[in-house]
């Protein structure tokens, strides 16, 4: 009996509001723009927020990244004369890391040179990385072809390579890939794998794979190239000399994370005498960036829900207007025997279809915005569960809090006085 009542109450309800279509339509209007303002606008703070995160991730959550700058001193003198800057990490200091930080799971050493790669007619210039195996448990990449370095090709000091995908595309062309003798350099080096690599930034910190990428056993590197570089600049000629750019650090677990690194600091400043180096937690980075896009998702959340606070005003005036108009048949159906509790329940349920509807409407409209926002702008936008769930139930809600004061009036009305009412 109470279920027929309430279709019966909804059917009513629906019947109401189509005797003045445009006025519905336009009262919706505010719900329909304000729940495609706060869908659109969560969509678009989570997709900026996202890419962000998804590069931090990319670091390893669990990693710390040490890189050797040069320091203060060192950049102050390099202007001003010919000489040889000594900086950087060392092989003591990834033997020290190694070795003595219980917490420290796994470590892998990084030296960086910059080399032209020749293969037949093309030319690349490449960021030779001389490394371990372990580059790829740490910096994890999917492998296209081929396999990475092996144990034995560190072992036997073995003149193999492993290309990025954009440096094979651009090396190999058409050509085979597995096989293949490239030269780096003066210096011959046989293609057993290809995997593909990210490249860019994160939160300002350099990823540690680039596009360019040719990753050789670390020995190798060492014996071909050496400790030393050099560049020439406009009238001089500037040497270098670092043992390591780079040492990458896994930590056992998660919550050991910052205190290592703590702990790698502590380290490295009794025995180094400058700042030639920069240690990154991309844990931290992560947590930051996250605290931030909540932040930022809250702030434009309220900012839309704004819109749908002015949707719902306009909802509330229009049916305090219709309680006015009604106000007759407001006096009839109460003295045949209708309870205020049912007219309340009539008008409450012609705001809650009013939200109701506008709330869908609004939906797919911000389903919309922010599918044209990607395929116009190249803007990366994540619709999620939750910012499809919030808007309907304010819609909804809106409904309910801004038709209870026009229906309580409505329920308050003398059925005598209405009666007379012209």
């Amino acid at each position: 009996m109470r279920h027929t009542t309430l279709v019966r109450d909804i059917s009513l309800g629906i019947e109401n509001l189509l005797l003045h279509k445009l006025r519905s339509f336009l009262t919706m209007l505010g719900v329909v723009f304000g729940v495609g303002s706060v869908v659109a606008m969560l969509a678009v703070g989570e997709g900026a927020s996202k890419e962000a995160l998804d590069q931090i991730r990319k670091l390893g959550s669990n990693n710390v990244i040490i890189t050797a700058v040069k320091s203060v001193e060192e950049e102050t003198t390099s202007t001003t004369q010919s000489f040889m800057s000594i900086y950087g990490l060392t092989y003591e200091d990834y033997r020290r890391l190694s070795e003595t930080m219980k917490t420290i799971k796994k470590t892998v050493p990084v030296k960086l040179v910059r080399k032209e790669g020749f293969l037949k007619a093309r030319v690349l210039e490449l960021r030779v990385v001389g490394t371990t195996p372990i580059w790829f448990d740490l910096v994890q990449r999917p492998v296209i072809a081929g396999r990475v370095l092996t144990g034995s090709d560190v072992y036997d000091q073995a003149p193999v390579t492993v290309l990025t995908e954009y440096g094979a595309r651009r090396l190999l062309a058409t050509d085979s890939t597995i096989g293949q003798t490239l030269r780096i350099g003066s210096d011959a080096f046989k293609i057993v794998g290809i995997v593909k690599s990210e490249g860019g930034e994160a939160a300002n910190i350099q990823l540690p794979d680039q596009q360019v990428d040719a990753y050789i056993p670390i020995d190798v590197a060492r014996v071909y190239y050496g400790d030393i570089s050099f560049r020439r600049t406009s009238g001089s000629d500037e040497r270098e000399m670092v043992e390591l750019h780079q040492i990458i650090v896994q930590v056992d677990r998660t919550e050991n994370v910052e205190s290592t690194a703590k702990g790698i600091e502590e380290m490295l400043k009794r025995f180094h005498n400058k700042k030639d180096y920069i240690i990154s937690v991309p844990l931290a980075l992560l947590q930051q960036a996250e605290a931030t896009k909540r932040t930022f998702n809250i702030v434009l959340g309220s900012i839309a829900c704004i819109s749908l606070l002015v949707g719902g005003i306009g909802i509330m005036n229009i049916m305090l207007a219709s309680v006015t108009e009604r106000t007759r048949e407001i006096g009839i159906r109460r003295a045949i025997g209708a309870k205020k509790k049912q007219i309340i329940m009539q008008f409450l349920i012609e705001t809650v279809v009013l939200s109701t509807i506008g709330g869908i409407v609004g939906l797919g409209l911000g389903i919309l915005i922010p599918a044209l926002i990607t395929y116009l702008a190249g803007m990366p936008t994540v619709i999620t569960l939750w910012g499809i769930i919030l808007p309907l139930f304010i819609s909804g809600a809106i409904g309910i809090v801004f038709g209870l004061y026009p229906a309580a009036r409505a329920a308050e009305v003398d059925p005598i006085i209405a009666l007379r009412h012209e």
